[in-house]
């Protein structure tokens, strides 16, 4: 029988701490958030033994239920949705600390009860006041939760909020909702979730660049023709339509995601990898993003067409979607990071619902050499180096370099180097939740956005969004299952560029 062989690579790579005994208290634990991505976020976590021994979860919606039934509708979401074999007694070790309670959040009664549960739970389970708020409501419901849970603190024990977008719907309303949390939580205790800064392969992107004298030196202008990020989703808006019709794909994805996949990929080299030293070089990103003109930014919204072989709806066919609705499901843009690395060199930026595949990228293409010589041995035209940035599904990193074909002459032709977390080292990805979570158990803000940070990501957003008032696009223009309206080719096109089609 082959035995099994250890992967060095994985050697080291251990908890840093164990976080303090704690009690997480979800608002809104009935909602799809919970059930697809917290519990079983959880569940992975205790399934590696990374929680504390005395870890907690207190469940607070409208929805009446039992500790029982929630428990056990927790339990079948784990098994539907968790990335680890289920077993029975790591499932009984986390449910033995789970409690609910059926309350109305604006209701101060409802909020009084879940006072007493948490403090019930203290005593018995010793988690010694300290307490994990994770918000996962709507917006407009931050506001009481807030301040609730801010006056009823007590002095033993931290207090940690987990916000999840989005914070605010412009500028102004984001500092609004600013100056409330900062009434009753220090910023140090505000951690406000992007999910997509959990992903491995987005950190990675610190690792590639600042662990690897090979890259940083050409990572800028001189070297580096042109930077594309795609966030693409096969999927539609999903009986999102009341939140969607509100936001459009600009603020669903470019305010948060799209703006700091490109934080990341153009910050400076930090200090150090505290959440201060990591967060202060991708504000100066931000704030140095030239905001673009009309010209340079392209919204679509897609129509009937065909996703895999089958046909989809329309936008404005969607369930709760206004007939004549202007609300966009796409945006490219090209952007300008106006500092001394990155100065002239354009970042173009794309995100929609209902293209081809689900694909999230990042490509630095690099500038072609001065003199090819071998331009004319090129099976296919000698394409230029591009290091390609795989985000999701299949994570990891492919550099296309030009090769000799083996045989008699010379012909050259573009081949890659890939490397792919799941060969490299054997082992499943961890899902962005169990990272989050773990890290705020922790007090580790690095990978969540801090308030300066959301207030440049807003004022650019706010910028682009004035800008449309004037316009009125006629929607539907791209059909569903293609890359996007052909006014995004020309965007690149005008550049003598195209995007990136694999």
């Amino acid at each position: 029988m082959a035995t099994a062989q250890e992967n060095p690579l994985l050697e080291g790579l251990q908890l840093r701490r164990m976080p303090d005994p704690c009690i997480l208290v979800i608002f809104g634990a009935s909602g799809d958030l919970t059930k697809r991505k917290l519990f079983p976020a959880l569940y992975s976590l205790a399934y590696r033994r990374l929680l504390p021994d005395n870890f907690s979860v207190v469940g607070i919606a409208r929805t009446e239920e039992t500790d029982d039934e929630f428990r056990q509708r927790m339990k079948e979401a784990v098994q539907q949705f968790g990335r680890d074999e289920f077993r029975d007694d790591v499932w009984e070790s986390l449910a033995d600390g789970v409690r609910y309670l059926a309350a109305d959040f604006s209701d101060s009664k409802g909020l009084d009860r879940l006072v007493d549960v948490v403090n019930e739970l203290d005593d018995e389970r010793k988690t010694g006041g300290n307490r994990l708020y994770y918000l996962a409501i709507p917006p407009s419901a931050f506001e009481t939760v807030v301040e609730a849970m801010g006056k009823r603190r007590k002095a033993e024990g931290w207090r940690r909020l987990i916000v999840e977008k989005p914070f605010g719907h412009d500028l102004e309303s984001a500092r609004h909702l600013n100056s409330v949390i900062e009434h009753h939580f220090e910023e140090r205790e505000v951690f406000r979730i992007d999910h997509y800064l959990g992903k491995e392969t987005v950190q990675n992107m610190l690792a590639l660049r600042f662990a690897n004298g090979i890259f940083e030196p050409i990572w800028n202008r001189q070297f580096v023709d042109h930077v594309q990020i795609t966030v693409a989703e096969s999927i539609g808006i999903e009986s999102r339509a009341s939140y969607y019709e509100q936001a459009g794909a600009i603020r669903d994805i470019f305010q948060n995601h799209m703006l700091q996949l490109l934080a990341i990929t153009a910050m400076e080299p930090p200090i150090d990898f505290t959440a201060d030293s990591v967060r202060n070089e991708k504000v100066k990103v931000l704030r140095a993003i030239h905001t673009p003109g009309p010209k340079s930014v392209v919204r679509g919204q897609y129509g009937r067409g065909y996703i895999e072989g089958e046909e989809v709806a329309g936008y404005r066919e969607e369930e709760g979607v206004d007939p004549q609705s202007m609300t966009e499901t796409y945006v490219a843009a090209k952007l300008y990071v106006d500092n001394w690395r990155w100065a002239d060199t354009p970042f173009y930026v794309r995100m929609g619902k209902r293209l081809p595949r689900r694909e999230t990228t990042i490509a630095i293409e690099f500038k072609r050499a001065p003199h090819p010589p071998f331009e004319e041995l090129a099976a296919e035209g000698l394409q230029p180096n591009v290091l390609l940035v795989h985000v999701q599904p299949d994570e990891g990193v492919s550099l296309a370099i030009g090769a000799k074909v083996p045989g008699q002459g010379l012909t050259i032709r573009t081949v890659h180097m890939d490397f792919l977390y799941g060969g490299a080292f054997r082992t499943g990805l961890p899902e962005a939740y169990e990272r989050l979570i773990l890290d705020a158990m922790l007090g580790d803000a690095t990978l969540f956005t801090r308030i300066d940070e959301v207030e440049e990501q807003w004022s650019l957003v706010d910028a682009i969004v004035a800008a449309w008032v004037r316009d009125r696009p006629a929607f539907p223009n791209y059909p569903a299952g293609t890359w996007g309206p052909p006014s995004a080719d020309e965007l690149l096109r005008r550049d003598g560029r195209s995007w990136r089609t694999h």
